[in-house]
């Protein structure tokens, strides 16, 4: 559990920095370089998912809770809004104009159908947790960035592109589960 803990941690400092500690994200770059800091912060962030993977892979689960049979159907529909948001996030696509952080408002929903699902300790600390620091984050982005402007509507193929891409990236997450947490979800 002190490893899901740490990587959690890892990954909630090095990401904060930008919104809520700049000068140590220029002094940071000044140190390394622009390439330099980018590729310490891809590093710092791939060790934090490790230490979260492993973590949770050698922790023995305490049940605190347990929902309804009938949350799975909700918790589908919630997982597969949060990856649309999340491949949109990274497109001109019209929910950009909806959602201001779709990136964040997907790893923060993400983590909430987690949570309806899997009421263990580990559960709880790694989704609870990548939760709060994704509430976080968009409050500190929202604080440095003041008001938002809502980028330009592009082209209706954007649209189908995203849904093409969050099919894509849902069915690669659902291979990729039992791999990443050990947990089959057929």
């Amino acid at each position: 559990m002190a490893l899901i803990i740490l990587g959690i941690i890892l990954w909630s400092v090095v990401h904060l920095i930008p919104a809520a500690a700049p000068g140590i994200k220029a002094r940071w770059q000044a140190a390394l370089g622009k390439h330099g800091y980018r590729g310490t912060f891809a590093l710092l962030i791939t060790a934090s998912v490790v230490m979260m993977v492993m973590g949770w892979r050698h922790s023995l689960p305490i049940y605190l809770y347990t929902l309804s049979d009938q949350i799975h159907m909700a918790t589908i529909a919630i997982m597969t809004f949060a990856v649309v948001l999340f491949v949109a996030s990274n497109l001109p696509s019209r929910i950009k104009r909806i959602f201001r952080h779709p990136q964040l408002l997907g790893l923060a929903l993400w983590a909430f159908a987690h949570l309806l699902v899997n009421g263990d300790s580990r559960s709880v600390v790694l989704f609870g947790g990548l939760l709060l620091w994704a509430i976080l984050e968009i409050i500190m982005i929202n604080r440095r960035d003041g008001a938002w402007v809502k980028p330009p509507v592009k082209g209706v193929f954007i649209e189908v592109i995203v849904g093409v891409l969050s099919a894509a990236v849902f069915a690669g997450l659902l291979a990729a589960h039992p791999y990443l947490s050990g947990i089959s979800l057929g």
